[in-house]
């Protein structure tokens, strides 16, 4: 009974609530997860935008120039993820499919965090090659991307796979 479960058939944290509740409560959880990331990416964005309109832009390399549109499309890919959820929302309201709406959500978590992280890369990787040179913006931006996949992916699935949990559900209650 250490483990903070009354019965050894429930985890430790589990919760007496309807279906419909839980439902409110992972969506309500997801669009907080939202909250929080949005506010980069539109950050990123916006520096992004604003970086072509300055005289020094146009003295780039191509290969500066090929990052800055790739990472310009990954920020606005991964905008368009974060806030596809408020729209579908809005499409979805008093349609009674909340499951669906929650399970949806959750997928594109997976979507705008891979295109967020690609467009932090980007950004890192034009700015110190623009101030440093290649090798060192390859070799920090390198660093940086096995730092956001540790703590991103792999930290997060040992501790999935310390607890003993099963597959990965998408916030709707769906396993994959």
């Amino acid at each position: 009974m250490g483990n903070g479960s009354t019965d050894e058939n429930r985890k430790p944290y589990a919760r007496n609530e309807s279906e419909a509740e839980r439902l409110d409560r992972n969506y309500s959880e997801l669009l907080q997860e939202l909250r929080v990331a949005q506010m980069g990416v539109q950050i990123l964005f916006a520096f992004l935008l604003g970086i072509a309109f300055q005289q020094r832009f146009a003295t780039i390399s191509h290969f500066q120039r090929d990052i800055y549109i790739g990472t310009l499309l990954c920020a606005a890919v991964s905008a368009a993820f974060f806030i596809a959820p408020v729209a579908m929302h809005r499409a979805m309201f008093r349609q009674h499919l909340k499951d669906e709406l929650v399970a949806l959500t959750g997928r594109l978590a997976v979507g705008r965090l891979l295109f967020l992280g690609i467009a932090m890369l980007g950004a890192l990787l034009l700015i110190v090659d623009v101030v440093v040179g290649r090798t060192p913006a390859i070799i920090l931006t390198a660093i940086t991307a096995v730092v956001f996949g540790y703590l991103w992916c792999a930290m997060p699935l040992r501790w999935r796979i310390r607890a003993g949990d099963g597959p990965i559900e998408d916030g709707g209650g769906r396993v994959h």
